[in-house]
């Protein structure tokens, strides 16, 4: 069995500096942290006073999303379980039900199994408690890179949302309405509010105010009928797929044609949205292919000692039925 002796001897440190680095408290430098984690993961060594090594089982990594229901997420968990399978790593999973106070719990509860690192998807890493405390090595999923998290997987939310715009303006649209999640539970939709805004300015036309409801629940009983009425809109913008079902089943119950009354587009390219009929008009998000990035940068970063970096993926607008020329 490696023995932290030999760890602390390959990365060629004292004993009390390799286990600093491995446990991440101290003072030590990032360098120094790099070198100590390559080490040991060329050794094969893990702490005998971790979950794994007191138990005998494999190593872990642990998950946060905001909820384990919403197709997006469970897509790039199951590319992240993949990937980790493969690596020999299981995986801890926990969800905040967009719920900014439950972020830092449920991040307590993941790091009591000493994983090896973490993935998050955080409701506003801005404004999160989380990353102020100390953590194994982590990356960012959804979420724009930080100065405390620099590693981060994205899609450039705010251009997918410009994008959006754009094309319904360039169908004859002007009051075009954006229908949200509450934007303090999730980055992602203010950013693509963002750029909506900016596609509106852009083209001299008023932002319409948005409408903010909460993400968990509530979207088959979701209530338009005020909206309508005040800003008579040609066209609704919902920030994700799941919402934008919610929007066109509200006005159905209107009595409002989709797209021939009002045009509808959403965000994610979720699987549902192609058996619609008509099929949905979205932002295809590459939500596979993120989780595995994601999966594959936490293990060269805690395994390899591979510099933090962002990885920016390409999205694609795909052009549904549930939008027309007018």
């Amino acid at each position: 069995m490696t023995t932290l002796e030999q760890v602390a001897l390959r990365a060629g440190c004292s004993l009390a500096t390799a286990s600093r680095a491995l446990n991440r408290n101290g003072s030590v430098s990032d360098g120094m942290i790099r070198k100590v984690r390559r080490a040991a993961a060329e050794l094969g060594y893990r702490p005998a006073g971790s979950a794994a090594g007191r138990l005998g089982r494999r190593p872990v990594i642990g998950v946060l999303i905001p909820s384990i229901t919403n197709p997006v997420f469970a897509s790039s968990l199951s590319s992240i379980q993949n990937r980790m399978l493969v690596a020999g790593h299981g995986v801890l999973i926990a969800q905040s039900n967009y719920d900014p106070a439950r972020e830092a719990d449920a991040v307590a509860a993941l790091l009591y199994d000493h994983p090896t690192g973490l993935i998050l998807t955080l409701c506003d890493p801005a404004t999160s408690s989380v990353l102020h405390s100390e953590l194994p090595p982590t990356v960012l999923l959804n979420n724009m890179p930080t100065p405390q998290v620099p590693a981060a997987v994205t899609v450039d939310n705010r251009s997918a949302g410009r994008e959006l715009t754009e094309l319904l303006i360039r169908l004859g649209h002007r009051r075009i309405l954006f229908v949200s999640g509450n934007f303090a539970a999730s980055d992602r939709a203010r950013l693509r509010h963002e750029g909506y805004c900016e596609a509106m300015a852009a083209h001299g036309m008023p932002t319409l105010e948005a409408v903010q409801i909460p993400f968990v629940g509530g979207y088959d009983q979701l209530d338009l009928s005020a909206a309508i009425s005040s800003f008579s809109p040609t066209a609704i913008i919902a920030s994700n797929d799941l919402l934008a079902f919610g929007v066109i089943g509200a006005l159905r119950r209107e009595g409002l044609s989709v797209p021939r009354d009002i045009s509808v587009a959403g965000f994610d390219g979720i699987a549902i949205g192609r058996l619609m009929d008509p099929p949905l008009t979205t932002i295809e998000m590459p939500d596979a292919s993120m989780g595995a990035a994601a999966a594959s940068l936490l293990l060269d970063m805690a395994e390899n000692a591979v510099p933090a970096r962002h990885l920016d993926i390409a999205y694609m607008l795909r052009r549904g039925g549930t939008v027309r020329a007018i």
